[in-house]
């Protein structure tokens, strides 16, 4: 790393989303509801599995794990934000803490995407191959697919904010963002960056586009053995647990593809700006509402904890 790294005097602060005091107390009210909402539900998705025995299931095992993951995810970048929404000019990022907080946004927004490309699989067992899902789906290919999206997770995340942070960064300056994103921070080095450009794209093939494969090919299998099924009851719930799955696969894949899939000379801090609130913030708030709206063993799970909780 170059002298000016080694400093350690080198800082960033975060770009406002206003200049107007009310406004920017407006976005902090939101942004803290959201944030709130979204650690209770994902929380309270988790504990629901992990307390009731008739979950205990690998479709419900990924979703805890799923759970657990937008919890990490969303305390990574919200707390400090909500820092600098509140204090812009005080809230200051030091080089060390924006490659901390660009690793675990990479390592766990990664093991997030390849974990949707799992609960695609496990469904296209559960409905394609019903009478070979226990043998197909034990516990121990489970315990193995999730530690996987981890492990995977890890690797490129490390990989790539190693690579980055090799970079000469030779002054302190404004990131043109709420938090530590690869792009943005890329634009502050002094250097040639097209590797690492390049690198940033084939991270995003491997994290974006094969797991998205992997669910578009499942689905190709999965909606013709659905409308096989004779049962109207057993189609309805089939269609239910996939449309919820779906869902949350266009919000995290749309929105990420629209920033790390295009070429980084089109990127555009404004629209980063809008589209990162949506994949960092409003996602991780909706996951939870999806699933427990559209899942009814879920739902009656939650308003027996809530039945439970209110008895004394």
């Amino acid at each position: 790393m170059e002298d000016a790294n080694q400093t350690g005097m080198i800082h960033f602060h975060f770009r406002p989303f206003s200049k107007l005091p009310d406004v920017q107390m407006l976005i902090f009210v939101t942004f803290l509801i959201m944030y709130l909402v979204s650690i209770s539900g994902n929380v309270s998705i988790s504990l629901i599995i992990w307390i009731t025995r008739s979950l205990h299931t690998p479709m419900y095992f990924f979703l805890a794990n799923l759970a657990a993951l937008e919890v990490c995810y969303s305390s990574t970048i919200a707390p400090l934000t909500l820092a600098s929404v509140v204090s812009p000019e005080r809230t200051l990022i030091s080089l060390a803490g924006c490659g901390a907080q660009m690793f675990f946004f990479i390592f766990l927004g990664s093991a997030d995407c390849i974990l949707l490309a799992i609960m695609a699989y496990d469904r296209f067992v559960a409905i394609c191959h019903p009478l070979r899902y226990t043998l197909m789906m034990s516990w121990r290919l489970c315990v193995q697919l999730a530690l996987g999206s981890l492990l995977l997770g890890f690797t490129l995340a490390m990989q790539l904010t190693v690579l980055i942070f090799r970079l000469p960064f030779c002054n302190s300056e404004e990131i043109s963002l709420f938090y530590c994103d690869v792009l943005p921070v890329m634009r502050l080095a002094c250097a040639d960056t097209r590797v690492h450009e390049a690198t940033l794209f084939v991270v995003s093939l491997i994290v974006l586009t094969i797991p998205f494969l992997l669910i578009t090919l499942s689905y190709v299998f999965i909606v013709p053995a659905i409308l096989k099924i004779r049962s109207a009851k057993g189609r309805q719930k089939a269609f239910s647990t996939c449309s919820s799955h779906l869902t949350v696969v266009l919000l995290q894949y749309g929105c990420t593809s629209l920033i790390y899939l295009c070429p980084s000379s089109s990127y555009s801090p404004e629209r980063g700006q809008v589209v990162s609130v949506v994949y960092t913030f409003i996602t991780p708030v909706l996951n939870p509402l999806i699933y427990s709206m559209r899942n009814r063993e879920l739902k009656d799970a939650l308003k027996r904890a809530m039945m439970r909780s209110l008895v004394p």
